[in-house]
């Protein structure tokens, strides 16, 4: 298993490789491409490392550029309509409008590349179309969108170079995409610096400043008196929160719970799921302990998919899908959730140490892999009734949450049972 430190210390050697003009290779997500690509920094571009690039790849160099470089060199997108599966933003292929041939060969597309990556060029330095494919990086990078454009861009911006890198995805002698081992040997062959996109979005959470503290006041709460602390992603702009009881500030094992938004649950008194119940026993427990934090990640809904999105799954569920099922059904992954936000609200509020309120194992572990340093877990009762059973049973044998049935006063401690109730 690579750790987190492993997995970080590797970025750090590849942000080095490429501030040294060497390749790095980012392999996408399964779930995604499963592929991948050999990277290099445009400005650090020769005809030689060019050849060898299209020796050993697919041939569709691609060049990162941000929104403003598509803007000023007049690279509109390719298509009006992107009926790409993961939008990837291609837009009009491009050759250097002077100092080339047919602008196909390692000489012709270097020097594309270098103007890609000379902050001189203007719209009029190209020709269009041509044998070299920008593709404009979201803002925000990897944690915006976990492609391989993105973790280009950041490989870029970490290691001081100029927005361009340039990219293609790694192929075998019989064109056949490589997958992950026959990455490996060839990275180990040319001893090439090897990351995921998640190691690098694990480096981004750790290491830089993804939201902003907004405001602070005092809640009074059915649960007694609470401080919220609202907190802005920088990325795209959703504001969080934090509510705090006691004096958390260098404290150890504070009582944490992250609860995701669930609009139907938490406000409407669903009870089709226990998001409702989680964050009002959270609630409780927390005040009788007189300390912990609650974090409430909004833009959550449907464990990702978003609130619209989240009814059809509803809707296919009174059908007879499972809430797994009714996710992929719409073509969505059954959790698409992360916690970077979550992990960078902790460590702003400068807790020590944590004992984590959940069942849910994906929430432990990528919390830890984010840097919070996890006590223990706290286990608080689910609420079972005839409407959320189902869905119940399917998180703990489908998805592994830590849940137990069944379950009726299992333990004298109240925080340790799985409750029946009349609910719906």
């Amino acid at each position: 298993m690579v750790t987190c430190e492993a997995g970080i210390a590797s970025v750090q050697q590849a942000i080095k490789d490429i501030a040294d003009g060497n390749f790095v290779i980012v392999i996408d997500r399964e779930s995604r491409e499963n592929e991948g690509d050999l990277i290099l920094a445009g400005e650090k571009v020769s005809a030689e490392k060019m050849a060898f690039l299209l020796s050993h790849t697919t041939g569709i160099v691609c060049a990162s550029v941000t929104r403003e470089q598509a803007r000023v060199l007049d690279l509109p997108a390719m298509v009006q309509e992107n009926q790409c599966a993961f939008k990837t933003a291609f837009t009009v292929s491009v050759d250097a409008s002077s100092g080339i041939t047919t602008g196909v060969s390692a000489a012709d597309r270097t020097r594309t590349v270098q103007l890609l990556s000379d902050p001189t060029s203007i719209s009029q330095s190209f020709v269009r179309p041509g044998h070299v494919f920008p593709l404009v990086s979201q803002p925000g990078g990897v944690v915006k969108r976990p492609g391989h454009t993105e973790a280009s861009m950041d490989l870029m911006r970490l290691a001081g170079m100029y927005p361009c890198g340039i990219f293609a995805e790694l192929v075998n002698a019989d064109h056949s995409m490589m997958r992950q081992q026959q990455i490996l040997d060839f990275a180990e062959q040319h001893g090439f610096t090897v990351i995921t996109v998640d190691d690098l979005i694990t480096y981004r959470w750790t290491f830089d400043s993804l939201v902003e503290h907004v405001s602070s006041a005092r809640i009074p709460t059915k649960y007694g008196e609470f401080f919220i602390h609202v907190y802005k992603s920088i990325i795209d702009g959703t504001e969080h929160f934090a509510l705090v009881k006691g004096d958390i500030r260098e404290q150890e094992s504070v009582p944490v719970r992250v609860h995701s938004e669930c609009l139907t649950g938490d406000v409407l008194g669903s009870c089709r799921c226990d998001c409702g119940a989680q964050l009002d026993m959270a609630m409780r427990y927390i005040a009788e302990q007189g300390l912990g934090v609650i974090v409430y990640l909004r833009g959550q809904e449907g464990r990702g998919i978003g609130f619209g999105h989240k009814i059809q799954a509803y809707a296919l569920q009174d059908l007879g899908y499972d809430t797994v099922e009714a996710n992929l059904q719409l073509s969505f992954p059954i959790d698409a959730r992360e916690y970077g936000v979550a992990a960078q609200i902790l460590k702003d509020l400068r807790l020590t140490s944590v004992r984590l309120i959940t069942h849910n194992p994906k929430k432990f572990f990528e919390l830890q892999r984010l840097g919070i340093h996890i006590l223990d877990r706290i286990v608080l009762p689910v609420i079972v009734s005839s409407e959320n059973e189902r869905y119940l049973r399917t998180k703990k044998d489908r998805m592994g949450h830590w849940l137990n049935f069944p379950v009726l006063n299992e333990s004298e401690d109240e925080y340790e049972t799985v409750e029946r109730t009349s609910c719906c």
